[in-house]
């Protein structure tokens, strides 16, 4: 699980991502991410996931793949810039994916939207 500083919790936290965050796709997610203007004080940056009942109907499925993108974003949390809003959003094909593939395309995306310590 995430920790509670880490974690997007109000629909008016996501809304904000939906109306002002950029967006990177690939085969199995959909990442958004907006960087929140806090002042000069650092936040730490906050994940919020979703899985619709259109990726699948049974609710035991669609919280393993929830666990298995929290468990990816806990890799990758310490690499990604402060004061980061991002929701994550799973495909219907991300049933079939593996951890690994999560894992790679988190880290792709993450990379092509220009978030990573280390990316301007």
């Amino acid at each position: 699980m995430l920790p509670k500083l880490n974690r997007l919790r109000r629909s008016r936290e996501f809304s904000q991502v939906y109306r002002q965050g950029r967006k990177a796709v690939s085969g199995h997610l959909i990442v958004r991410v907006w960087s929140a203007p806090l002042g000069s004080q650092e936040a730490p940056p906050r994940i919020g996931i979703v899985v619709s009942q259109k990726v699948h109907r049974r609710a035991v499925v669609r919280n393993r793949l929830k666990r298995q993108v929290r468990a990816g974003m806990s890799k990758l949390l310490p690499v990604l810039k402060p004061n980061l809003w991002v929701v994550i959003n799973l495909r219907p094909e991300a049933v079939q994916c593996e951890y690994g593939e999560i894992l790679r395309e988190l880290e792709q995306l993450f990379t092509k939207l220009e978030v990573l310590h280390g990316h301007s």
